[in-house]
């Protein structure tokens, strides 16, 4: 195509600066011509900085939405948010990434899916740790057998201290939770991937505040404030899948634990196994002996390199312009996203009735 794509951005904060701008701007056929944000002021810097000459920023999506000459919309605003700016996008014919969680509920998150299928627009969610070295590594050893069935896996998503303070991640009513439903849902959209499993059967989870409510508390990015601490600093979950497969979910903000580590996964197959906690190392029995293989992940050691490194968001974002252009299924799938919503809120209802939560 000689033509670019033309792309707009919805929600100019954090992560928008972090990831996908960045990661947009470095490709070649993708032009910014549209910013949105609620605060003006952030619209027009990032129009600035990584718009077109004749970029246009607006303060209401649905004018932007209005533009017929966007191919691509980029979501990026707060949680609960990503489902009625992601339909009204597909259903303006466009094709959009979200951000994750996919949606701040599971009924969210199903009428995306709805609205992505009716429309026939691309649709994927920004899972971008499944774009890391060790990841697209540890997928194709899963992909090809290697470790076998795998039946026993865990997802970590464990910070000891390090509670974000700024915009909403302290607000449930914006977010839907803490933890769990920002970091945890990395580390079990990574699992379900590398299992290739997405058929829940039963969860039983717990969410706590234990820690939230500590005055001057040691923290990454300073005190929180209890009063606004309003979501779980720490949440578990015990998942069952319908063959039999069981995941353990760990994931806080806030946790008196010395092993932290995110967006990290444990698996164990018939086999072999494998875990992120130091690098990528696989290990099983060979010759009746058991072996411990620590995977080399230097530039050049895997294929889709080309000799030098690839940052997880680069690869993200030029995977799925390539989709795009391509018109192939992107890496991470509405339907699959849509699992992990799901799971995600089991744990939640089944920390609040104490009860099993299962799966039709």
């Amino acid at each position: 195509m000689t033509a670019k794509y033309r792309v707009g951005i919805i929600g100019c904060g954090g992560i928008a600066n972090g990831k996908h701008m960045p990661s947009l701007a470095a490709i070649d056929k993708v032009e910014m011509v549209a910013f949105c944000d609620i605060l003006p002021e952030k619209a027009k810097e990032a129009a600035q900085k990584y718009g077109t000459p004749e970029a246009k920023v607006y303060e209401d999506y649905k004018e932007l939405l209005a533009d017929s000459s966007i191919d691509i919309v980029h979501v990026c605003t707060p949680n609960d948010s990503h489902a009625d700016i992601t339909i009204a996008a597909l259903e303006s014919d466009k094709h959009v990434m979200c951000e994750k969680p996919m949606a701040k509920t599971a009924a969210d998150a199903r009428r995306m899916v709805e609205a992505a299928q009716r429309t026939g627009k691309k649709l994927t969610i920004g899972y971008q740790n499944r774009f890391r070295t060790d990841s697209q590594y540890l997928h194709q050893v899963c992909a090809d057998g290697e470790l076998g069935d795998i039946y026993f896996a865990k997802a970590h998503a464990i910070r000891r201290r390090a509670v974000p303070t700024w915009g909403v991640f302290l607000d449930e009513e914006k977010q839907g939770g803490g933890p769990l439903i920002d970091i945890g849902t990395h580390a079990l959209d990574l699992t379900l991937w590398m299992m290739n499993n997405y058929k829940p059967k039963a969860v039983l989870g717990t969410a706590f505040h234990k820690l939230s409510g500590k005055e001057n508390a040691a923290n990454a990015w300073g005190p929180w404030d209890p009063q606004e601490f309003t979501v779980e600093d720490s949440a578990f979950g015990m998942i069952t899948m319908q063959n039999g497969a069981t995941i353990i979910l760990e994931s806080s903000w806030a946790l008196n634990m010395l092993q932290a580590g995110e967006a990290k996964c444990t698996l164990c197959g018939t086999e072999g196994g494998a875990d992120m906690w130091d690098g990528l190392t696989i290990n099983g029995e060979k010759r009746s002996r058991l072996y411990e293989n620590k995977i080399s992940l230097q530039s050049g050691g895997v294929a889709f390199y080309e000799g030098k490194s690839v940052s997880a968001a680069d690869l993200e974002a030029r995977l799925w312009i390539e989709a795009i252009e391509n018109d192939t299924d992107p890496v991470v799938t509405p339907e699959q996203a849509c699992v992990v919503s799901e799971i995600l809120e089991a744990i939640y209802e089944s920390s609040r009735t104490g009860k099993a939560v299962y799966f039709d």
